[in-house]
């Protein structure tokens, strides 16, 4: 009797043993990869694809509410989103204007939205005038501290704007499906190897990245600063905000100077929206294809290897979660370094009112996915590099370090990093696109 109890305890102490070192193992591993491509029906798809090219209307038959507006920045999806075929990138004419205001002291939360290019009624129209009217810079420098300790602040403007640049969208149901598992095992990743490097005396390697989390715990996987963690809330708060859209999940922009514009019903119902999401979420992922010319093939060979050597792929990772040839952590990032003597990067709102923990940084960006790149100029996130060249030499922040290795390179290498990231073109079967600018 006394035996058959030892060698059942032993058998749960074994169990519980095990169960731990699975856990472990799983915590520390980075998920299940993507296993199957995403998928729609034809009849789904199609349906998508007629609302993302139809060009919107006010009280257009095809909404539910009140039509295209009251405010908004285009009146298709495809008008912004058609570099390189249907779903692609814009160019620099389709920028629109955000804002963000930090918590002040006469308005105490964060703050964000869109200055918009268009109104359906001229009362309506918005200009940067209107937001700084609502977000006044104080006047005084502010005193922090006591005692011998005091520090005077200059006066804080709550006011961030940025010109942000449409991404292509090529691929994105294959993003939708990358694990926060795997974005979380390659950020824990980056930062053991930079420790490593560290305890080397190696204090040259690039920070690592942080992912963004928002407010109900997930991780933000989409927009320039990883604002949705999904493609549906993407797709949502892209027909709410750039065509006034309402739709099942959010509700059409409201004038900047009519917050108390009257609510309407969806435009899109959840049929349509569904559709929408399908369409986009079925759009084909970007390739990889080498030239033709031997001598162009061996120099686009030789840029990918230098691509990974001087440490660009340490944020634009090759392959994560399974999908391969992705390149991007999807992680914030310090890219651009626009701290100069004003400090005009600077988070310095006051101390009892600070942003939401986690929130982006001025500074920060998501790592945008590589795949595509070669049909999606212009470059940034505010669309201001031309080149990738110029893009890889704006990298000086957190990426400084890459950039001066790249800088060193003999200028047959600098140019075959660039002719690889050609190869990475849209997808050969994306849909043509009709409209544009």
């Amino acid at each position: 009797m006394a035996s058959n109890l030892q060698r059942n305890r032993r058998r749960v102490g074994y169990g519980m043993v095990l169960g731990v070192v699975l856990l472990g193992l799983w915590y520390a591993s980075p998920g299940l990869p993507v296993l199957w491509a995403p998928r729609a029906s034809a009849k789904m798809k199609a349906a998508g694809q007629a609302l993302f090219e139809h060009v919107w209307a006010p009280h257009d038959p095809l909404a539910g509410g009140d039509g295209l507006g009251p405010v908004f920045n285009a009146n298709s999806c495809v008008a912004c989103h058609f570099q390189g075929g249907v779903g692609g990138s814009g160019p620099n004419e389709r920028n629109v204007l955000a804002f963000e205001a930090l918590p002040s002291r006469d308005n105490p939360r964060l703050s964000q939205g869109l200055v918009h290019h268009f109104a359906v009624d001229a009362a309506f129209r918005e200009t940067p005038a209107h937001v700084r009217q609502m977000f006044p810079a104080e006047r005084e420098g502010r005193k922090i501290g006591s005692g011998c300790n005091i520090t005077l602040l200059p006066p804080f403007d709550p006011l961030r704007t940025e010109t942000v640049n449409s991404t292509a969208l090529f691929g994105a149901g294959w993003i939708d499906r990358i694990s926060e598992r795997a974005i979380r095992h390659n950020e824990l990743r980056q930062g053991l190897t930079k420790l490593g490097k560290e305890l080397d005396l190696d204090f040259s390697t690039v920070p690592p990245g942080r992912a963004r989390v928002l407010a109900d715990g997930r991780v933000g996987k989409f927009g320039w600063r990883g604002q949705f963690a999904s493609l549906r809330e993407f797709v949502a708060a892209a027909c709410a905000n750039e065509l006034g859209l309402g739709n099942p999940l959010m509700e059409q922009a409201r004038p900047l100077s009519r917050p108390d514009y009257p609510a309407a019903e969806p435009d899109l119902d959840r049929g349509q929206f569904a559709a929408l999401v399908a369409f986009v979420d079925t759009l084909p992922r970007p390739v990889a294809v080498l030239p033709d010319d031997p001598r162009e093939r061996t120099a686009a060979e030789r840029g990918k290897e230098l691509f990974s050597r001087v440490g660009c792929a340490i944020c634009h990772v090759p392959d994560l979660g399974g999908v391969e040839g992705i390149y991007s952590d999807f992680l914030l990032h310090e890219v651009e370094d626009r701290r100069g003597p004003n400090n005009d990067y600077a988070d310095k709102g006051p101390e009892d009112l600070p942003p939401p923990e986690g929130h982006p940084r001025r500074a920060e960006w998501k790592t945008p996915p590589l795949w595509g790149v070669a049909d999606s100029a212009p470059y940034f996130h505010d669309g201001r590099c031309a080149t990738l060249e110029a893009a890889i030499l704006r990298h000086r922040a957190d990426a400084g370090a890459v950039t001066r290795a790249y800088e060193s390179l003999p200028a047959g290498d600098r140019q075959a990093l660039v002719a690889f990231l050609k190869t990475l073109k849209a997808p050969a079967d994306a849909i043509l696109a009709s409209r544009g600018p």
